[in-house]
């Protein structure tokens, strides 16, 4: 049952929360090292690609400040929330977003807008690639019976994406018999909050285009489709079918 009680900041031992530090720099978040030598809790994935890999879409510059500079800062705030409330490191990062209300007052609001940032993002990185091209198999089917084909996906996901006012996300997401919807999101929520599975998304923040793109952001939307891996899309939809898909 998640419980996210004072009953395991009593217990939560002085050793795990020294190994949490509280700022970091870029290599000892991909490691996971904290500045005292010790583990942290959340840990900062590394690019599956190089940060030039999807020129079509994304400059290497905006690669670089968007991973090491905007993800790593999600990463060290969720870091200094645990060591405040090292309970939130007990449990997985869907559980925590899912149950927000039993997070302590004190970290919610980091917790939310942090782990919202950080889980965004990770997914992000996985569903991009330089491959580009179409959905193949069961997704390929799924897009074809939920949208009416890729065609319509792209062009109600890019409006979606233009309408977001201000900073967010637009999602598809994914239950575990597979059926497909689309919604946008604020800020760095995620539908993970009420329990659903993402299958892919877009980051619509402006650190997320403005170096190459400016305020054309349709622009953006319109060119990320070259950089999709749809065969981690997928394999994405394989794990939700069989409800094995996280985060």
């Amino acid at each position: 049952m998640f419980n996210l009680t004072r009953r395991h900041m009593i217990t939560a031992t002085a050793g795990a929360m020294a190994a949490i530090a509280t700022t970091r720099i870029a290599g000892a978040q991909q490691s996971g090292e904290a500045a005292d030598g010790g583990e942290e809790p959340f840990k900062l994935p590394a690019l599956p690609y190089g940060y030039d890999a999807l020129q079509s879409a994304i400059d290497t510059d905006t690669m670089h400040l968007h991973h090491d500079k905007h993800h790593a800062a999600y990463v060290a705030n969720l870091n200094a929330a645990a060591k405040q409330a090292p309970q939130i490191a007990d449990h997985s990062m869907e559980d925590l977003l899912a149950n927000l209300d039993q997070v302590p007052d004190s970290v919610r609001t980091t917790v939310r807008n942090n782990l919202g940032g950080h889980v965004n993002h990770s997914m992000f990185w996985k569903i991009m690639g330089v491959a580009g091209g179409a959905p193949t198999g069961e997704v390929a089917a799924a897009i074809q019976r939920d949208f009416g084909g890729l065609d319509q996906l792209k062009t109600a996901f890019n409006t979606a994406g233009g309408k977001v006012f201000g900073s967010g996300w637009v999602f598809v997401t994914v239950t575990q018999d597979g059926r497909l919807a689309m919604e946008a999101r604020p800020n760095q929520d995620t539908p993970l909050m009420e329990g659903k599975r993402v299958l892919f998304g877009n980051d619509v923040w402006e650190h997320a285009y403005y170096l190459r793109y400016q305020n054309r952001r349709a622009d953006y939307l319109q060119a990320w489709w070259t950089v999709i891996n749809w065969a981690e899309i997928g394999e994405r939809y394989a794990a939700a079918r069989q409800g094995k898909l996280t985060i």
